[in-house]
């Protein structure tokens, strides 16, 4: 049985703690065998969290009888790093332990320079920080996480369960994970590669073209073009097209293709229709160009998306 530490300080990060304990310490009966997990602070209790709250953590000297650390989250402000937190943190990755990082946890490895000639990333928002403090790392932008066997950092706050998902699906098998991620309310495994940024942001000045996609997703089925929604939004298609780079980082038939992405997946989870008819009721051409945008999205093919995550 592996044993995990989660890592706390004055000053966690609730949500992104609590992400932690929901993926590796809450109890899973329904599994022959899982972890044993304990939230840690090498600080005296009661702890301060964000939103004025106290936490109360099994205070310890040292790591060693543990198997993982997660360090959900770490001050983006601290430069300097000693003491017994850092000598444990640093023999703990020297006897090639495993170290995950959440959201700003990836600040306390790199401070320590455990991070130096690897590759790792953060929340967008500290990118520029994080780079300019620590040159020696391979930053990498605008992924969900990165996981090499040993470290994993994770990117945003929701990231954190991607990357968590990911190393449960390595300890366990697929299924498992699946079991977990169905557990949480999450359709999905997405892979590390994919982009911080949501694929639909909300727009913050509705109007014709807010009301051309809405248009576009309540008849995802039907074949239409891009010039068609560019008409619906009463303009012109450069200008179209330049609105919706703007608005969501993305051409509109990558975006077009998102969205049928969407419709099939969650028809795959809850539908018992084939593959062909889901290509038609998500508005592909074809089987086979779903097929291809999936494998291109997501890695796989819709029968082993279904597979994987179909709701029984």
């Amino acid at each position: 049985m592996q044993k995990i530490a989660i890592l706390s300080y004055n000053g966690s990060a609730l949500f992104e703690l609590g992400c932690a304990v929901e993926l590796f310490a809450l109890p899973r009966p329904e599994f022959e065998q899982w972890y044993e997990c304990d939230v840690v602070s090498f600080n005296p209790g009661p702890l301060k969290t964000t939103g004025g709250l106290t936490l109360s953590a099994r205070q310890i000297e040292s790591l060693h009888e543990y198997d993982c650390l997660i360090v959900p989250s770490w001050p983006t402000q601290i430069s300097q790093l000693q003491g017994l937190l850092a000598e444990q943190v640093v023999e703990f990755y020297q006897a090639g332990k495993r170290i995950l990082t959440f959201c700003s946890g990836a600040f306390l490895l790199a401070g320590l320079g455990l991070l130096n000639g690897r590759e790792a990333t953060t929340h967008w928002r500290y990118a520029e920080k994080f780079q300019s403090r620590f040159p020696a790392i391979n930053y990498v932008p605008d992924v969900l996480y990165l996981y090499d066997g040993q470290i994993g950092c994770s990117a945003g706050s929701a990231s954190a369960i991607d990357l968590g998902l990911e190393v449960i699906r390595q300890d366990f098998g697929r299924q498992i994970a699946n079991q977990v991620a169905r557990r949480m309310v999450i359709s999905a495994h997405r892979k590390g590669g994919q982009s911080q940024y949501v694929e639909t942001p909300v727009l913050p000045n509705p109007g014709r073209f807010a009301e051309a996609l809405d248009w576009a997703i309540a008849n995802i089925d039907r074949s239409y073009s891009i010039d068609m929604l560019a008409d619906k939004a009463n303009m012109s298609r450069r200008t179209f097209d330049r609105r919706f780079r703007s608005a969501f980082n993305m051409a509109p038939n990558q975006w077009l293709i998102n969205q049928r992405l969407r419709v099939a997946r969650q028809l795959l989870e809850t539908e018992q229709s084939t593959v062909e008819q889901i290509a038609t009721y998500a508005g592909f051409d074809n089987a086979s160009s779903m097929r291809h945008h999936f494998r291109k999205s997501m890695g796989i093919s819709p029968r082993q998306y279904r597979d994987q995550f179909a709701i029984s």
